[in-house]
This record gives C-alpha cells, sequence and structure tokens, in this order.
C-alpha cells in the first residue's frame, strides 16, 4: 500500500489529518530558523555593552537593531538614570516580550501533538462500525476477506495520526527547552550589565542616533 492508497483508504479523516501534518511542518521549520540562540542572545554581548557604556560609546539604535537581547538591554539602558529598580523593572518587561516572541506557535505545535492521535482513533472506530456492520449482515460470514481489508483500513488512521504526533511532540519538548536555554543566557547577560551599571561610577552617556543621521552629521562636519 503506498501513500496515496493510505490516503484512500483511511477516509475523510486523512484530510485533517494531512493538513495538521503540513502545518506541524511548517510551524517545525520555522521555529528551527527562529529559535537560533545566536541570533537571539549572542555570547559576549553583555559584557560588550559594559564595555562600550564605560567608553560612552553606547549606541542605543545599533543595540537594539543588534539582537533581541540587544532590545532588551537598550530598554534597561534608557532608564539607568531612573534607578536599578527601573533598570531591571524595564529588562523584565522587554524579556517577557521576547519570551512570548519565542514561544509564538508552540501551543498550536503541541495542540497537533495532542489531536493527531485522537483523530486517528475516531479513524478507526468509524473503519470498524462499518466493519461490524458487514459482520451482522447476513452474507457477511462468507465476506471474511473484505472483513479482513476493512480491519486493515481502519487502522490506517490510528498510524496517521501517530506519525504525525510522534514528531510534532518530540519537537514541540525540544522548543520548550531551547526556550528555555535561550531565555537563562538572556537572564545572564542582563545580570551582567545590571551588576556592571550597579558598580558604575561614571558619567552615564548614551547615544540614539541612526546609522543615517550619523553619517549625515559627519558628512556636514566635513
Amino acid at each position: 500500500m503506498d501513500i496515496m492508497d493510505a490516503l484512500i483508504a483511511g477516509g475523510w479523516l486523512m484530510v485533517p489529518l494531512l493538513g495538521c501534518s503540513l502545518l506541524a511542518t511548517v510551524i517545525i521549520i520555522e521555529r528551527l530558523w527562529t529559535l537560533r540562540a545566536k541570533r537571539i542572545a549572542p555570547y559576549g554581548l553583555g559584557q560588550e555593552v559594559c564595555s562600550l557604556v564605560a567608553r560612552g560609546q553606547v549606541n542605543l539604535y545599533w543595540l537594539e537593531g543588534h539582537s533581541p537581547l540587544g532590545g532588551v538591554l537598550a530598554a534597561g539602558l534608557r532608564n539607568a538614570r531612573l534607578g536599578h529598580e527601573q533598570v531591571r523593572a524595564r529588562l523584565q518587561e522587554a524579556a517577557t516580550a521576547v519570551i512570548h516572541d519565542m514561544e509564538r506557535f508552540l501551543s498550536p505545535l503541541g495542540t497537533i501533538a495532542a489531536i493527531t492521535p485522537l483523530i486517528g482513533l475516531l479513524g478507526t472506530v468509524v473503519g470498524m462500525i462499518e466493519v461490524f456492520a458487514v459482520i451482522v449482515s447476513a452474507d457477511g460470514a462468507s465476506r471474511t476477506a473484505e472483513l479482513a481489508g476493512g480491519i486493515s483500513r481502519a487502522l490506517v488512521t490510528t498510524a496517521a495520526g501517530l506519525t504525525v504526533a510522534i514528531p510534532a511532540l518530540m519537537f514541540h519538548r525540544y522548543f520548550l527547552r531551547r526556550v528555555e536555554d535561550i531565555t537563562v543566557r538572556m537572564e545572564e547577560q542582563a545580570g551582567q550589565v545590571v551588576e556592571f551599571l550597579a558598580h558604575y561610577r561614571g558619567e552615564l552617556g548614551f547615544s540614539e542616533q541612526r546609522e543615517g543621521e550619523r553619517s549625515a552629521r559627519e558628512a556636514g562636519g566635513l
């Protein structure tokens, strides 16, 4: 039995299973591309920001565009003159938004992992009901080959549901773990910046010039 025969044998319940399979594949590919630790929270950014603050060379627009972690650190630095509590509060708010973005589409992926076995089981139950309807018919006893084929076809939906659910569940757990790891990395680097600001006694000076504005100003100075 090839794939097309299985789709036909499984009946109309193979349609939602196929849709769930395609949706899960798209989500997995998108999350694999998006949830890259180097893109979200690159190592060394916190230490680099501390060095730039000490030299008075922090460009907050550059920092925001650097990475999601850069955006979190920039949100905290904008409130550095208001006290450490305000810095921590803004860091927490910005980090919450980043974590929410990292968890995007994970709930639908978990839902797919949960419902596809149930859809497959429903298809099997429906198929078995049809098989027993043949058994109780007048000539059911003489149609054993047809009954065996009907049972085999009824189990196709369960197999299809498990085939979709197992990878979806594995990737759902994997992505949740990756989000946790990236969150810990963000907390560590944000903590470095907060600790540095707590002991920094120099003047805090931040630039908020975009690259185009800086180039135009330098050209005007020439």
